[in-house]
């Protein structure tokens, strides 16, 4: 086998990976109202190092690199988006419970 197609093959799982960790806790986070179990210093370093990864892969032209972590950080950054919207749950939705 070629070795740049068995590079490619482990590219493309790691950024499928990549990209697909984060969509459970973003339902998660979504249906329930509540990102109380997000560490928002967690997800704002891995936004962040997303961030770096992203211009990393335009500076030296490696674009799937660019594109899997395009993608990756996407979903990172909309699991932190939720953090600061649910932050303690919906408050409305605690509300309609009480």
């Amino acid at each position: 086998m070629n070795s740049d197609l068995i590079a490619n093959a482990f590219g493309t799982a790691a950024a499928l990976c990549s990209i697909t960790s984060f969509a459970p806790q973003m339902i998660k986070i979504w249906k329930e109202r509540d990102a109380s179990s997000v560490s928002l210093k967690t997800y704002s370093l891995t936004v962040t190092c997303f961030v770096l990864w992203v211009v990393y892969g335009v500076m030296t032209q490696a674009w799937p690199v660019t594109f899997a972590n395009s993608a990756a950080l996407v979903m990172a950054a909309g699991v932190l988006a939720m953090k600061w919207r649910f932050k303690d749950g919906d408050p409305e939705e605690a509300e309609a419970a009480s």
